[in-house]
């Protein structure tokens, strides 16, 4: 798999991009700024970068620009922030960024936006600047990669999360997609029989009360919909 450099001085987006990264079978290399960035980027030369625009030292597009003045734009860049604009997506597309993703950043699009920039050569990203599409990220979707109005005539299959529960899930998507949205499901049908409760969720489905919460925010589950009196 690939050597992906995640730049965020924020401890916790480090930590978390970091587990799931790994878990996807990436080596994951971390720079809370732009110098621990730049060193890494030497050093390794990692496949993708995760870099944030806002850091107390140099931000982000800075950085960006001063790979690309300097010729080390070699690998493909995606930008995150929590305060990004349109504004800021093209600015960041203009200067090589491949993608802009906006914080909180959930699963589908993390995984969706790394898989892209990692089949893609790594100037191709400096490009026509691309345009938002969906809450969240701003970026391009592969040509013919299963979104959009013909997305209605993909196979389907439908599948019993319980006794009057029934969700089809599309077969022609990437794996990955697949998956996450049968975990959504999976999981908004147990919280709703357990009327929210984590902790009877978490013993229900085998996991942690702290993995199973950061679960359900990666996949973008509504925590508050089903919760009832409290129910922890």
């Amino acid at each position: 798999m690939a050597t992906i450099l995640v730049v965020d001085d924020e401890l916790g987006i480090r930590a978390l991009l970091s587990e799931i990264l790994t878990d996807e079978g990436h080596s994951v290399e971390l720079a809370e700024n732009a110098a621990q960035a730049r060193n890494v980027r030497e050093r390794l030369r990692p496949d993708l970068v995760l870099l944030d625009i806002w850091m107390p030292d140099v931000d982000g597009i800075t950085l960006l620009k001063e790979w690309g003045s300097t010729a080390q734009l070699t690998m493909p860049v995606i930008m995150m922030s929590g305060h990004g604009t349109i504004d800021t997506a093209v600015e960041a597309t203009k200067f090589g960024a491949m993608a802009f993703l906006e914080k909180p950043i959930t699963l589908q699009k993390l995984l969706r936006a790394v898989e892209q920039g990692l089949a893609k050569p790594a100037r191709a990203t400096a490009a026509a600047p691309q345009v938002p599409h969906g809450e969240g990220s701003f970026g391009m979707e592969p040509s013919g990669g299963g979104f959009g109005p013909h997305m209605n005539h993909q196979p389907v299959v439908p599948v019993q999360l319980g006794p009057q529960s029934e969700q089809s899930f599309e077969l022609d998507r990437p794996l990955r997609e697949a998956r996450d949205a049968f975990e959504k499901s999976y999981f908004e049908f147990h919280l709703a029989k357990e009327n929210g409760s984590m902790t009877r969720v978490a013993e229900k489905t085998g996991l942690e009360r702290t993995h199973l919460y950061r679960k359900l925010k990666q996949l973008g589950v509504d925590l508050t919909r089903n919760k009832r009196g409290g129910g922890v």
